[in-house]
């Protein structure tokens, strides 16, 4: 299709960037470190980090895993949620030219020992939290050198003692685990400053990052992230986010709040990367469950951009210290991960006068595709424009351009779709076209002007006596409602229709009752939409990044 999305870019918002001008992550990350080194690059439990130390622990780090026999192209996974030690590691394992493998730290040990063997990471960096977890698979899997972090490491004295302590034996987060040979990361960046660092050369066609899928549609795979991917992702995301930034006073540093996972591909990209691309300080928040830890986190500082997802945004905006935080200096909030619902930036929008602008990204694309103009100001309901040098095609079972208004599967084609699935030679064929798009399986619709809109995924859809129904659609009706706090349709099998769908809810009014769900579905939507079973529960089930699993609710019926 003609791109006519470029027509309606944003004033200020580049068609094309310059993905060459760096080699490799490494080159864009000295850059920074040399240009921000007087600046504060992360904040973390009221202590402020500064770009030099990064710099000098992550090269120093570097060194060790050099020391330690490891050389380019080993795998390095790194187990902890957002520490001030996890972008250390990670600019340390892809300055000693390794490549990082991202692991969800609240992984069973099942989901470990698979993520290890199938990457074959050699090492791990592991936040003591988790140790017991990697102590179960120790003896199963190829990573031998473990590196175990504490969560008051990088705090100083007296604090990282007093935090450690608390952590450990007030908290009691801390299992009892024992990993003979283990190094802490103190002790590896210790060793580190006493050897030298051989930059290995990097180039864009190396891999730096094995990503994960969340395997929410079968085994989880790893995504092939080349430096030139992720390179092309963060110049991207930062040409999109420029309107907003002009926003911040001139000569202010933009604060960022790290709420999303590290681990995950969104934070990855869209916080540490892009934070160090144009000098941010990001907020680190370990666990954004903990609310009032959030809160708290947050009250009394000046901060300008938040992305987060859909649970997050709304779990924050019906929490009675909301008002506690100042929200007036928020220039961008971006949501992705899931779908943003209409109820939830409304709320927000009323809330803190700054609407949330929806993007769609995969692991497999580094991850942003396309987002609504960071100058919006309210919600869409769609994904907005493809992101510079990406072209979208969406495209029916048999691989044909659908026309405009019409749901197919979304394409993409661009400098940040990975380069596979890591030694899944099979699986890479299936979503990769003949022309180099990669199939999504998310089925989407775009207008005249080339606003793209998610309609679901190919696998959530439900069909009811043959009429598709998108659950997406139906959740976003259904927590319109007064006293609906969230809610996920699946199919069911019907004897009659084939398939009907059931509606698992969560209630902020417990006086909600089943009768009362089916008769606002009766007037907002047509019969094969509405719920033929409606369920009350106290949560739904979710990945750590705050997905509503839809699959285990249909495994459970």
């Amino acid at each position: 299709m003609e791109k006519t999305w470029l027509k309606h870019y944003p004033a200020g918002v580049v068609q094309h960037i310059d993905a060459g001008q760096y080699s490799s992550l490494v080159q864009l990350l000295d850059e920074s470190f040399k240009k921000y080194r007087d600046r504060t690059a992360y904040r973390f439990m009221r202590k402020s980090i500064g770009y030099a130390t990064v710099d000098d622990q992550s090269r120093a780090f570097a060194a060790y895993l050099q020391s330690q026999g490891f050389v380019k192209g080993d795998r390095v996974a790194v187990m902890m949620p957002n520490v001030p030690q996890y972008p250390v590691a990670l600019a340390g394992i892809l300055r000693a030219g390794c490549v990082l493998v991202n692991v969800n730290p609240l992984y069973t040990p099942r989901e470990l020992e698979h993520q290890l063997k199938d990457s074959g990471a050699k090492g791990i960096v592991i936040l003591e939290n988790f140790a017991a977890t990697l102590q179960q698979v120790a003896s199963a899997v190829p990573t031998k050198k473990v590196i175990v972090a504490s969560m008051g490491d990088m705090l100083g004295f007296p604090m990282s003692l007093i935090v450690n302590y608390v952590v450990r034996n007030v908290k009691k987060m801390v299992p009892a685990w024992d990993l003979p040979g283990h190094v802490t990361f103190k002790d590896a960046v210790a060793q580190g400053r006493n050897g030298t660092l051989r930059p290995p050369t990097v180039g864009p066609d190396d891999i730096a990052v094995l990503q994960y899928t969340g395997g929410t549609t079968g085994v989880s795979k790893g995504a092939v992230l080349l430096h030139r991917n992720l390179v092309a992702n963060t110049l991207q995301s930062e040409a999109w986010y420029q309107p907003a930034l002009k926003k911040v006073p001139a000569g202010e540093q933009v604060v960022a709040v790290c709420a999303l996972p590290i681990y995950h591909i969104f934070g990855f990209t869209a916080s540490v990367m892009l934070g160090m691309r144009t000098g941010n300080c990001n907020v680190l928040i370990p666990n954004p469950r903990d609310l009032p830890a959030v809160f708290k986190e947050l009250k009394g500082i000046k901060f300008h951009s938040f992305p987060a997802v859909n649970t997050l945004f709304g779990a924050m905006a019906n929490h009675p210290q909301f008002n506690t935080v100042d929200w007036s200096h928020l220039v961008i909030s971006v949501g992705g991960g899931m779908a943003v619902q209409s109820a939830t930036a409304k709320l927000w929008l009323e809330k803190t006068g700054c609407p949330i602008v929806e993007g769609y990204g995969l692991s497999e694309t580094s991850p942003t595709v396309s987002c609504n103009p960071v100058d919006s100001t309210a919600y869409s309901g769609d994904i907005g424009f493809p992101l510079p040098d990406t072209d979208i095609r969406l495209l029916d079972d048999d691989g044909n351009e659908v026309p405009v208004g019409t749901p197919g599967e979304l394409a993409v084609k661009g400098p940040q779709v990975m380069a596979g699935y890591w030694q899944r030679p099979d699986e890479t064929a299936k979503v990769m076209t003949a022309d180099g798009f990669f199939r999504t399986g998310d089925i989407a619709t775009v207008d005249a002007n080339g606003h793209f809109k998610i309609v679901d995924r190919k696998k959530d859809m439900i069909l009811v006596s043959g009429f598709n129904v998108y659950p997406n659609e139906v959740e976003d009706v259904v927590t319109q409602m007064p006293g609906i706090l969230e809610c996920a349709a699946v199919g069911i099998p019907d004897a009659k229709a084939g398939e009907a769908v059931k509606l698992v809810i969560v209630r902020s009014n417990p006086a909600i009752t089943e009768a009362d769900v089916k008769a606002y579905c009766e007037t907002n939507m047509t019969g094969y939409k509405r719920p033929k079973v409606v369920e009350f529960r106290t949560d739904l089930p979710k990945t750590p990044v705050g997905k509503i699993l839809r699959r285990e609710l249909r495994d459970k019926v």
